[in-house]
């Protein structure tokens, strides 16, 4: 029986895993937590019966013990109960499918506890690889992949790069479906729709990644992430449009091989790796029918109308504090188009424009990362009073 916590649990990665639980008797859950989600969280905890649930509000924290007085679970609140729930002794995995920079200190915690982490926070190694990375050596602790893209990358190099063997990568391949806007101009995207850019071709994902899925900012952050999870540099990391979702990435190694990664686009597959990891367990769900296949487009992705990449890969560059600044500027400016408040290309003005005000700190440790996503939201704000 392998005991495990997930933090996010009502969202999309979060939803996803309980249903691998259904599927698989070995698997316990020990410690679940939500944004704001009460209804589905008294739901999950009823059915998967944890020791500890959360909320991050406390007056819904309230509600819920009330909702749960009649069986023996505990309810904690805020970012102490994130970081308990994170640590929670029982566990021997953490999944980390909650958005945004929130989820940093309680992988941190978990880490330092001896977890496992199923990462599929972006945000935690996109601001915090620098601390992130080496913690995880020191602990001995395992950062298992959560993204399809990073996931496969994991698959394709294991048993490559072990302490018997290092066959040398040469280039990652991040593949990208090229989101719902694939082939358009920036003439054509001034007016386009909230409604519009969260119809993705072949995902099923939460609502900020499938924003950042259409202004390739979510490629950009994967690159960002390949840098720190597989020792990379950002000049060997090529990101490639594959609009059927079929090739999930790629390794190419000093010999001139490449390996790929296929299957159909679903998201319990890489939960599921990461949760057995090495082990591969049957999962339910459509198969490739290559006789079906007419062929596999690649194409470069279009960066002179879609500036996310771009920006992550100056914001790599640069280092230092600078991939928190893209990362908090776009977190803000998605969540103001998704409010209608702006349109979909002020979110590249946005984020452009955050960059360009800061002092990098170089290095900075987790308060200064912290420090710097407030300082970008009070930009935001303050100076374009949005």
């Amino acid at each position: 029986m392998k005991n495990i916590a997930i933090i996010g649990s009502t969202g999309s990665i979060g939803t996803q895993t309980l249903e691998i639980v259904r599927e698989n008797k070995d698997l316990n859950v020990v410690a679940i937590s939500a944004g704001s989600n009460v209804e589905l969280l008294e739901k999950q905890a009823r059915e998967f019966q944890p020791d500890i649930v959360g909320i991050w509000d406390e007056d819904k924290a309230k509600q819920l013990r009330v909702a749960l007085s009649d069986v023996n679970i505990r309810v904690v609140s805020g970012m102490e109960g994130l970081v308990e729930i994170a640590t929670c002794h029982q566990s021997e995995v953490l999944v980390t499918a909650i958005v945004g920079m929130i989820g940093i200190r309680p992988t941190i915690e978990a880490i330092k506890a001896g977890k496992d982490i199923a990462l599929a926070n972006k945000e935690t190694l996109v601001t915090a690889g620098h601390i992130i990375m080496p913690l995880a050596k020191e602990k001995g602790v395992k950062i298992l992949p959560v993204d399809s893209e990073h996931s496969a990358i994991f698959q394709c190099i294991h048993g490559e790069c072990s302490n018997d063997v290092d066959n040398e990568i040469s280039r990652l391949l991040i593949t990208a479906s090229g989101g719902p806007f694939r082939g358009r101009n920036t003439e054509q995207l001034k007016d386009v729709t909230v409604e519009d850019a969260l119809k993705h071709p072949n995902w099923a994902m939460g609502r900020k990644i499938t924003i950042d899925s259409a202004t390739l900012v979510n490629k950009g952050l994967e690159v960002i992430e390949a840098k720190w999870l597989f020792g990379v540099e950002p000049e060997n990391i090529e990101v490639v449009v594959q609009p059927q979702s079929i090739i999930h990435s790629m390794v190419e190694f000093e010999d001139g091989s490449v390996k790929a990664q296929l299957g159909t686009p679903d998201m319990k597959l890489p939960i599921q790796y990461a949760l057995y990891y090495p082990e591969r367990r049957y999962l339910k769900g459509d198969r490739l029918d290559f006789t079906k296949m007419s062929g596999i487009i690649i194409d470069t992705p279009d960066t002179d109308t879609f500036l996310g990449l771009n920006f992550a890969y100056e914001a790599i560059k640069t280092g230092g504090s600078m991939p928190t600044v893209f990362n908090a500027a776009n977190e803000r400016a998605v969540a103001l188009f998704l409010d209608k408040k702006i349109r979909f290309l002020q979110i590249y003005d946005i984020i452009r424009s955050c960059m360009e005000a800061h002092q990098v700190i170089d290095c900075p440790n987790l308060e200064e990362i912290l420090s710097v996503e407030q300082w970008v939201y009070n930009y935001i704000e303050d100076v374009l009073e949005l």
